[in-house]
This record gives structure tokens, C-alpha cells and sequence, in this order.
């Protein structure tokens, strides 16, 4: 039998024992499945622009970035949701060609009467208590210290006479988002505008503008990042994404990732902007309504699904929580119908429960056309993505540990027992083993079926390459259970 020492020398005279280890056979660890948020932070904050580090809170993030920053709210919510991922950020710094977005809020009437003004400002809660005798321009300037009081806030406050300038924090089109309203919660959740008070709300515009991408993605170098979100959905960021992952799936690089995103608008924009998508490798979430910012649901909803696909990359992920967001009021939630419309032209879709839980329906890709304009499903579900990912490292640390300094020889060489020799066909069992493990975890099916279709041979040109013909069936995923519940009111019928 020959042994394939690697570093006991075969000269040895000196006795006695001696030991050399050899992990090939052990090694079974996974890759580490980062998470990256790309998002703005306030000005003087301490990060540095489009230099990516890592974090582990969003209290972390607000002392990084600014309180109320994009990238302090992104964090927020993602931790809401997942609290075990390695989390990383993208800070990025405002640029002189953005414009940050305003609202105004006017007050028109002062109150009649003892009364608490809710007021809702992406999604947070302000609150002030009024009086009959107060003012407009009283209520004004207590509504602009209660507004600046809170940090959370993305916005700063400004009183002049009856009316509040609000004024994003970070500059960009993703300001103009920013909603504002009052009484979200109506009167079954106790809030209601006092008696003769009536303000005036002038929603968020003026933003325009995103940050250049380019940089900081190409400081992030080799290190892979499987969920990504991206918080800017013009045509352009979302172009510059599209174009960093697909170099990442590439032959050479096997980074991986995929990015996740909001995009906002009535049923109708939203399929008119999903069917301009043709991206494997990025997902856009539909929200019409919501007081929260896209940016905190893209975030949000990544942060849900990333602890799923990290224990089970093929497991479904309909009827997971999305915590950290509000739901649009009823008026606004899409029916199934429309959602099911979204779901045929790249919009992932999500529902909400009567106590107002969101739940994610189904995260699929804008993947839509092949490249001849045809219909094409095969990357249409999020869960396929993550087990090409998986089955793709998987395999990659077997081969690398296994045959990491093997000699190739043609099938039926003879040789010792142990020798640090492989055929095709040593190869070809050991990924048909391989592949039985993976089933029987459920990330693959169809054993038999792989080892027919299974291929592995010397290159015809290059006689120290093997070819390898992998035909796994990838694991499905049960989304739809068809029933016809053929009744009987009579026996025997």
C-alpha cells in the first residue's frame, strides 16, 4: 500500500514515531453568508466613504453614520430581523450634484380644544400636546423642537411663523419618499386631530440625485457578500449592481450574491418599472403606501429572508415576518389578483395579516427573458439562486480538499491502494456520493437520474484538466396546493 505522505520524508533512519496530519477528509465548513448594506451617512460622520466595515447593531450604525441617517435606519431594521448574520455597510457620502428633498406643514387652524397632534414622519411616531390657547405659530415652533428632539428622525425641522420646513438629512431622490402624515393609526388605535386643528401637508420633493456606486463597490475586492441591499432603484444604480454581480457569478471570481430592493408606487407603476427589469441576480419588493421609506423595507425584508436561506437555502420563504415596517393602510394593500400579476412581471410581493403583521408572499428575480426575448423561468425563484450557491461551494470545498494534489490518470490504471492518484472515474464516484449527501439534506433530488447523466473526462487538449458534466435536479419548493373538493349530498351519488 502507498501512503501519500506529504512532508514525512521517505529517507527517514532516525526512530521512532512520527505524525504528519491530513484534513482532506474532514473538512466540512461552509462559506460565511455576509450581509451588505449600501447606504448614505450624515455629514461629519465618522465611517469613511466607500470604505465598507462591519457592524453589529444599529446603535453601532447611528454612532458611525448619524443618527437618522439612510444607513442608521437600514441598520435598524435589518437587525430587527436578523440578529445572527455577519453584517457589513457601504457607507457612502452625499455628493455636491444631489439635492435633498423638503416638506412643509402649515398650520391652517389652531385647536378648540385640549388635544395631542400624531404626527407620522417616515414611519416614527411625533407627538405634541395642544391647547386651546395656543397659536398656529406657537404650534409651529413646539411641532419643529418636538421634530428635532428626535434624533431617529431623517429629517431636521425649521419654524417660521405657521409653518415647519422639514428637510432631509441626507441628500437624493430617495428623500422625496419620505412620507408624512397624520394619524396613521386612526381612531381605533386612539388617534385623532383636536378639535378645530388643521394643518396642511406638503409631501417631500426637490430630492434628485443618487451616489456614484462604482467606487465603493470595487473597494469591497474578493470578499463575497450573499445579500446585499440596495437602497437606490434608479435605472443607473440598479444597472451598476447588475453588472458587479453578474462578474461575480462569473467562472473565475465565485463571489456570489444577490441584491434586494424597494421599489414604491400604485399597482400600475409597479408592473410597468418590474417589466424593465431582467436581472437574475437582484429582487425589487413592491410597496404602495407604506409610511415607512423603501429604504427601511429593502433592509427590512432582507433581514427576514437572510436567516431562511442561510439554514435552508431551499426552503420557502412565504409567510416569514417582515418586522421593523408598516404596512400601507388598507385602502393601499394589493389584492391577489394584483399580486399575482406583479409575480409575472418581477415584483415580489408581500401580505398583511389583520393585526396588521407583513409577511413575505414570494421574493422572486426580474429575471423575465432569455436572451433571444423568450419567456424564461429558470431563474425566476429567489431559492434557486441560493442553491446554486450552495451546491456550487459545496462542491468547490470537496474537490479543493479532496483532490487538492492529486496525480491524474486514465481510467483502468493500475496502482497502490492509498496512492495519491485519481481516474475519472475515482472522480465520477466520489461526486455521485457527494450528490447522495446533498439529497439526502434536501438541497438536491433525483439520485438516480444524476448518476446517468453525470459526465466527468479527461480534457481532449489538455491532459491535466477533467471536464465535468454536473445534471443535479435542484430541490423545489412547495408554493401552491390545488385542491377540487368534489363534494356529495347524497351517498352513493
Amino acid at each position: 500500500m502507498t501512503v501519500p505522505f506529504a512532508t514525512i520524508p521517505q529517507n527517514l533512519r532516525t526512530p521512532l514515531f512520527f505524525v504528519e496530519f491530513d484534513n482532506s477528509m474532514a473538512n466540512t465548513a461552509t462559506a460565511t453568508q455576509r450581509t451588505l448594506l449600501i447606504g448614505q451617512m450624515l455629514d461629519g460622520a465618522a465611517g469613511k466613504d466607500s470604505i465598507a466595515e462591519r457592524i453589529t447593531s444599529g446603535m453601532q450604525a447611528a454612532e458611525r453614520f448619524g443618527r437618522g441617517s439612510m444607513l442608521h435606519t437600514e441598520a435598524d431594521a435589518y437587525f430587527r430581523n436578523d440578529t445572527a448574520g455577519e453584517v457589513w455597510v457601504l457607507p457612502l457620502a452625499d455628493t455636491e450634484s444631489q439635492t435633498a428633498a423638503a416638506g412643509k406643514l402649515k398650520i391652517t387652524s389652531a385647536a378648540n380644544d385640549t388635544g395631542v397632534i400624531s404626527l407620522y414622519i417616515a414611519g416614527i411616531r411625533v407627538q405634541m400636546a395642544v391647547v386651546a390657547t395656543d397659536t398656529a405659530e406657537a404650534i409651529a415652533t413646539g411641532l419643529a423642537k418636538v421634530i428635532n428632539r428626535n434624533a431617529n428622525l431623517p429629517v431636521t425641522a425649521a419654524a417660521e411663523t405657521d409653518t415647519v420646513t422639514l428637510t432631509a438629512k441626507n441628500k437624493g431622490v430617495h428623500g422625496n419618499g419620505i412620507d408624512i402624515r397624520l394619524n396613521y393609526l386612526g381612531l381605533t388605535g386612539g388617534e385623532s386631530t383636536p378639535s378645530g386643528f388643521e394643518m396642511t401637508v406638503t409631501a417631500m420633493s426637490g430630492g434628485n440625485g443618487a451616489p456614484d456606486l462604482l467606487n465603493g463597490l470595487a473597494n469591497l475586492k474578493d470578499r463575497s457578500f450573499d445579500f446585499i441591499v440596495n437602497p437606490y432603484t434608479d435605472t443607473a444604480s440598479l444597472d451598476v449592481v447588475k453588472t458587479f454581480l453578474a462578474d461575480r457569478w462569473a467562472w473565475d471570481k465565485q463571489l456570489y450574491g444577490h441584491s434586494y430592493g424597494v421599489i414604491t408606487g400604485t399597482y400600475g407603476q409597479l408592473a410597468d418599472l418590474g417589466e424593465k427589469r431582467n436581472d437574475q441576480h437582484a429582487s425589487l419588493l413592491g410597496v404602495n403606501g407604506s409610511p415607512s421609506p423603501d429604504y427601511q423595507w429593502s433592509a427590512a425584508y432582507t433581514g427576514a429572508i437572510a436567516q431562511s436561506l442561510r439554514n435552508d437555502p431551499g426552503r420557502p420563504l412565504q409567510t416569514l415576518v417582515i418586522s421593523g415596517v408598516l404596512p400601507p393602510d388598507d385602502t393601499k394593500i394589493l389584492e391577489l389578483t394584483e399580486r399575482n400579476n406583479l409575480l409575472h412581471s418581477g415584483i415580489s410581493t408581500f401580505t398583511v395579516d389583520d393585526d396588521g403583521t407583513v409577511r413575505v408572499e414570494n421574493i422572486i428575480t426580474t429575471y423575465q427573458k432569455n436572451a433571444y426575448g423568450d419567456n424564461d423561468d429558470s431563474y425566476l425563484q429567489v431559492e434557486t439562486l441560493y442553491l446554486l450557491m450552495f451546491v456550487s461551494r459545496y462542491l468547490r470545498t470537496q474537490v479543493t480538499s479532496k483532490f487538492g494534489r492529486m496525480k491524474l490518470a486514465e481510467d483502468g490504471t493500475r496502482f497502490a491502494p492509498g496512492a495519491a492518484i485519481v481516474t475519472p472515474n475515482i472522480i465520477k464516484a466520489e461526486l455521485i456520493a457527494q450528490y447522495g449527501f446533498l439529497e439526502f439534506n434536501g438541497h438536491v433530488q433525483d439520485a438516480k437520474g444524476f448518476a446517468k447523466g453525470l459526465k466527468v473526462e479527461r480534457n481532449s487538449q489538455n491532459p491535466n484538466r477533467v471536464d465535468v458534466l454536473w445534471t443535479g435536479t435542484l430541490i423545489n419548493q412547495l408554493r401552491v396546493f390545488a385542491l377540487l373538493n368534489q363534494f356529495r349530498l347524497m351517498p352513493g351519488n
